[in-house]
């Protein structure tokens, strides 16, 4: 403890994170799971992105976003597990403030890209189904250039707002996290200060980096149906939903957890059930997304194979 009276800086000079479970034994075999998680989707994020940029097929608005995506889930479960796995290891479990801190900033930064990352795939889906005529000026190589670019610049300015205004907090007695990696809730429930204004602005912040972007992936995707439905080949229908299927199976897991997240902030009872949601947040959301996107889609599948043929007949 570092008492700084009659300051707003924090006392508190680490947080002990709790981790998922206690016992030796146990932590052992979550050791291994989460080595084995980390592994497969960084491997897979990657195999994604290597296609992408390999296979003159897969050089579409489409898969500039995917490969994106690639990008953020390594991000994404890079920020959290391996720092856990370290502890596991040698059996510390603390984090420094400013350590915990800089981990909020980051998995914040990356969550919100995904937002608007996703409703960005939603936007190209509408435009290539919806406006087929005009889909390549409307999505050209300038525009998913901007869109990526001010995904990013929204979320640095939520995640970098939130870290800020969790620095005017007081944390001068318990320093016990019962997670795995730091987050807002959490802490808020550790500050002897007052976080109302800190609640509000991530409640404000919510509406526009979660709300808005779901609106608005509703919203093409009611467009998409309407626009399928008129095609008159059952085969044509078929393969129109074939397009859209991964990306809303990845909406559907990835704000259903956000939404079961945030929306209980301050209840103590929760926390277990906030170490699973943050699981598959940060771990299993990432490890599905390649998979989401390969199993359904033959292009990718291909391109895929051909990248590992290509290796091997270069061994």
């Amino acid at each position: 403890m570092e008492p700084e009276a009659g300051t707003n800086r924090t006392a508190v000079a680490e947080f002990i994170l709790l981790g998922l479970v206690q016992t030796e034994e146990m932590q052992s075999v979550v050791f291994v799971l989460f080595l084995f998680a980390y592994l497969v989707t960084v491997g897979g994020n990657l195999s994604i992105l290597a296609a992408v940029l390999v296979e003159p097929k897969l050089h579409t608005p489409m898969y500039f976003f995917l490969g994106n995506l690639s990008v953020l889930d390594v991000g994404c479960i890079t920020v959290t597990v391996p720092a856990m796995l370290g502890r596991l290891l040698s059996h510390k479990c603390t984090i420094s403030y400013d350590a915990c801190l800089s981990q909020l900033f980051f998995f914040h930064l990356l969550a919100g890209v995904d937002c608007f990352l996703l409703t960005a795939m939603a936007y190209d889906r509408f435009l290539a189904i919806c406006r087929p005529l005009t889909y390549s000026t409307r999505m050209s190589q300038t525009v998913q250039r901007m869109l990526v670019a001010a995904s990013w610049a929204c979320a640095f300015t939520n995640a970098l707002t939130h870290t800020i205004a969790l620095t005017t907090l007081n944390f001068c007695g318990p320093n016990v996290i019962n997670h795995f990696y730091c987050d807002l809730p959490q802490l808020f429930q550790l500050s002897c200060s007052s976080t109302q204004l800190n609640e509000l602005l991530l409640f404000v912040a919510a509406a526009f980096m979660a709300v808005v972007p779901l609106v608005l992936i509703s919203v093409s995707y009611a467009h998409v149906v309407a626009a399928v439905l008129q095609i008159r080949s059952a085969e044509g229908r078929k393969k129109a939903f074939s397009t859209c299927g991964s990306h809303l199976t990845v909406v559907g897991i990835f704000y259903g957890t956000g939404v079961f997240s945030y929306m209980r902030l301050g209840s103590v009872e929760s926390s277990d059930k906030d170490k699973g949601v943050g699981v598959f947040m940060t771990v299993i959301n990432p490890m599905l997304n390649p998979l989401i996107y390969s199993l359904r889609n033959t292009d990718v599948q291909d391109a895929l194979c051909q990248l590992l043929v290509g290796k091997q007949s270069l061994t």
